[in-house]
């Protein structure tokens, strides 16, 4: 039971501007790494298995706004079909490439275009798939709570929370909208940058089986 009161103490308004100025001198000042990515990726997920490049998913979103949010592929094709919708530990259907890019966080790359849409920002609750959400919120008192802000291609919850359980997720992302900020957001925004450099991503854990 989670008996944390949410109180979000600082406003999203500051989010836009802050989310479009840093993809803006990222894409300014590191363009040949953008093509680099833009162009590797691809040809390497193509060349694994000759299937397709992207992988879409519906995603719950701010205020349970559902939006379709696009990724590099990191699994089989239609690995819906051969499993649930959030990866597990040791998924046999990741391929050799989607393990890379799973630990690197760059299958999440696409995703920088739902934060141009501003289905998402840079920092917030990670936007879970609908069905897991459903699931999640029926098993856990005040779930629905983190549905308050945007998601966030990266957060509190992402960064420090080791093994991805649903029940420390929640309390990551009440105290994130407790507490989210310019300086909390740069913050986090480092961390993941590091996480991205030193492969320290996808830490599965807690993922229900059924």
């Amino acid at each position: 039971m989670v008996e944390k009161k949410t109180h979000i103490g600082a406003n999203e308004a500051y989010k836009t501007w802050f989310d479009f100025s840093i993809l803006f001198f990222a894409h300014l000042f590191l363009l040949p790494l953008w093509i680099a990515l833009w162009t590797l990726i691809p040809l390497a997920i193509w060349l694994g298995d000759r299937g397709p490049v992207f992988y879409s998913q519906k995603r719950t979103g701010k205020n349970g706004k559902i939006f379709t949010v696009l990724k590099f592929r990191t699994m089989i094709p239609d690995a819906d079909k051969k499993g649930p919708a959030w990866t597990l530990d040791n998924d046999p259907r990741l391929t050799r490439i989607g393990r890379i890019l799973r630990k690197t966080a760059l299958d999440e790359l696409p995703e920088i275009l739902s934060i141009w849409k501003r289905d998402m920002s840079l920092v917030g609750p990670r936007a879970l798939a609908v069905e897991e959400h459903q699931a999640l919120e029926e098993q856990i008192p005040e779930f629905e709570k983190r549905l308050q802000v945007r998601p966030g291609l990266t957060g509190l919850a992402q960064v420090y929370d080791p093994h991805d359980i649903a029940i420390d997720k929640l309390q990551y992302d009440l105290e994130y909208m407790e507490s989210m900020g310019l300086l909390l957001d740069l913050k986090l925004l480092v961390l993941s940058v590091r996480n991205t450099l030193f492969a320290r991503w996808d830490r599965r854990g807690g993922k229900p089986t059924e």
